[in-house]
């Protein structure tokens, strides 16, 4: 049996994250269209591209290929009322509501106990079709993805940092598997280089 290799991609900063702000549907700090494309190498052709359908995972898609497809489960999680806002200017008795009580959702979007189940549900789907999914996502959506293969208690989600650009490489076969990549350092030159 084929295993179904899944790269999680975070998508670029955006103005939100540099100030402290829930994000909204915002662009890239980035010169995104001038860099189209210029990560298009590091992945074979072969890899299902699917992105958010925010501005943001489109734009950063856009870095890796011409035509993302669109997956409504890979969208960040609903705010509701706290979109576009400022971490300082929220209410620190809801916000702490929603920091440690899972279930809870003050903004009147999508609690993290939603989140987790929608990601979760969408990752189940991916067991049975072997091949490579590169989906650019937002932190929230790794965090959730992260906890379903590691099968860890909600309590651990705010526990998780993902940075912009970062990447996070899961494997299913038979089970989900979480892969560490290593770089070999190179005795003769000291110098630090992915694998082959």
């Amino acid at each position: 049996m084929q295993a179904t290799r899944l790269t999680l991609i975070c998508h670029a900063a955006t103005p939100s994250l540099k100030h402290a702000r829930f994000a909204d549907d915002e662009s890239l700090l980035m010169d995104w269209q001038g860099a189209a494309l210029s990560l298009s190498g590091r992945y074979p052709a072969s890899a299902h591209l699917l992105c958010g359908p925010e501005a943001r995972t489109r734009q950063t898609a856009g870095l890796f290929g011409e035509q993302p497809r669109i997956e409504p489960a890979l969208r960040d999680v609903d705010l509701g009322r706290w979109k576009g806002q400022a971490l300082r200017d929220l209410d620190s008795g809801e916000l702490n509501a929603w920091l440690t009580d899972s279930a809870h959702a003050p903004h009147g979007g999508e609690s993290v106990e939603q989140l987790c189940t929608r990601v979760g549900l969408w990752m189940k789907s991916l067991e049975s079709e072997p091949g490579h999914v590169l989906a650019v996502t937002h932190p929230f959506v790794i965090r959730a993805a992260l906890l379903y293969v590691m099968q860890c208690p909600i309590s651990m989600f705010s526990l998780i940092d993902v940075e912009p650009l970062s990447r996070t490489e899961l494997r299913f076969n038979a089970v989900w598997r979480l892969r560490l990549e290593t770089h070999a350092l190179d005795p003769d030159h000291g110098k630090i280089h992915a694998p082959h």
